[in-house]
């Protein structure tokens, strides 16, 4: 009886790489990563060479000289003795306290009109369109250019809260101030405060440690509350009420910490020519942060209008059925599924948001492009080093919100069984 065997295995040769489809994959992308590779090694000699004959070298020694100039906002200590890698840090932190608070607000204001939009009040959702239609249709820098022009042309003067019957009051009771210089906000004050720790070359708060770690702890455990609470609805049927621990458990820890550090609020005052105390805000950042929400936000409204859209009508008039209200169908029936469709894009417009934060340097906003590609590179001469640097700080920055947003998008996918 003839007895069935496995047919010989050809042995690997050359012409496989090419003609076998197991191989040709892998060769045609060596191939393109080596031509890749040897590209990029010419336009870097190419350089170098270029740099060469003008008597320059390509290095970046130059963060280490001293940068000499002043920056007006720098949330960490900065003096102009400092090096030019310094001044690199107060810009990058500007960039990045800026493009978070402008996310922000694009979000809230763009969430908002964009439900408005599909609302069936006329007047309403007609508002919200001519929002729309005329803040994405107007360039950028305009809208930087006119919220900077009307801050400091048309908000009274210092002098002006002066005397028994001011030309102008302050805002909210006193707390809040609008000038022809900055905008004054009550600032965060503790009686007993925890002090501080040097690291990285900063001093890093430990009232702001201590006020986070008890954030996240609170966090952790309301997840808990809340998972337990699932649990006995998914083998019960019935949910137990949790709204009232979840407040304890949210605000409780972190009202007692504050409560124990002496927390108040320190309210600006008109102290001899200016406004003293609380947080004083550059107008060229709040500039930044109103037009980057606004305009930002147009788009952002279109791309929840469009997620919303995308859910069946058929979801909607079921929750009906159920008897649920308009605004609880929408909270819980039409924005979670809405999610799925409205990320992908709104990663984008958080992309955008941090690059555009470089248009700062219109209104003399000095972030990464108005420290490291603006006066450093002019001191320093150093263009291809600066740009190629703040190039690489973009893109890093773009990859790793991109890569937290995806994290969160994959979290909220259907999952198939």
């Amino acid at each position: 009886m003839a007895m069935a065997t496995e047919a010989p295995k050809d042995r690997f040769r050359l012409s496989m790489l090419v003609y076998d489809t197991r191989y040709r994959a892998v060769t045609i992308q060596v191939i393109v990563l080596v031509l890749v590779l040897m590209g990029l090694s010419w336009l870097f000699n190419n350089t170098v060479q270029n740099l060469a004959l003008k008597d320059r070298d390509f290095n970046f020694g130059f963060l280490w000289n001293r940068a000499g100039y002043d920056i007006g906002q720098a949330l960490i200590p900065y003096t102009n003795n400092d090096p030019h890698f310094r001044a690199l840090l107060v810009g990058l932190v500007n960039t990045l306290v800026l493009a978070f608070f402008a996310c922000l607000g694009a979000t809230v204001l763009g969430v908002v009109a964009g439900v408005l939009r599909l609302s069936r009040n006329w007047l309403v959702a007609r508002l919200m369109t001519v929002y729309v239609e005329v803040f994405r249709n107007i360039p950028l820098l305009l809208w930087i250019l006119l919220t900077y022009v009307f801050l400091t042309e048309t908000r009274p003067q210092p002098r002006d809260f002066r005397g028994e019957d001011p030309a102008a009051t302050m805002w909210l009771d006193g707390s809040m101030v609008v000038t022809n210089r900055a905008t004054n906000i009550p600032g965060p004050l503790f009686e007993n405060g925890l002090g501080s720790v040097p690291a990285l070359g900063l001093n890093v708060s430990l009232n702001f440690l201590a006020i986070l770690a008890v954030v996240a702890a609170s966090i952790w455990a309301n997840r808990i509350v809340l998972w337990r609470a699932r649990r006995i609805q998914e083998d019960t049927g019935r949910r137990p009420t949790t709204w009232w621990q979840s407040l304890l458990i949210l605000f409780g820890p972190v009202t007692a910490l504050l409560w124990a550090l002496g927390f108040h609020l320190e309210y600006p005052e008109l102290r001899g020519f200016n406004f003293a105390g609380g947080i004083a805000l550059d107008h060229a950042f709040t500039a930044m942060f109103v037009a980057l929400s606004i305009y930002t936000g147009a788009f952002i409204a279109e791309i929840v209008r469009a997620g919303i859209q995308a859910i069946s009508r058929g979801q909607t008039e079921a929750a009906y059925a159920l008897g649920l209200r308009p605004g609880w169908t929408t909270r819980l029936i039409i924005l979670p599924q809405a999610l799925r469709v409205i990320i992908p894009p709104l990663i984008s417009q958080y992309l955008n948001i941090t690059k555009n934060t470089s248009l700062g340097i219109a209104v003399g906003y000095l972030d990464l492009r108005g420290t490291l590609g603006g006066i450093t590179l002019n001191q320093t001469g150093r263009e291809l080093e600066s740009m190629l640097l703040m190039m690489a700080i973009y893109l890093t920055i773009s990859l790793i919100i991109s890569a937290v947003i995806n994290v969160y998008n994959s979290r909220i996918q259907l999952k198939e069984r």
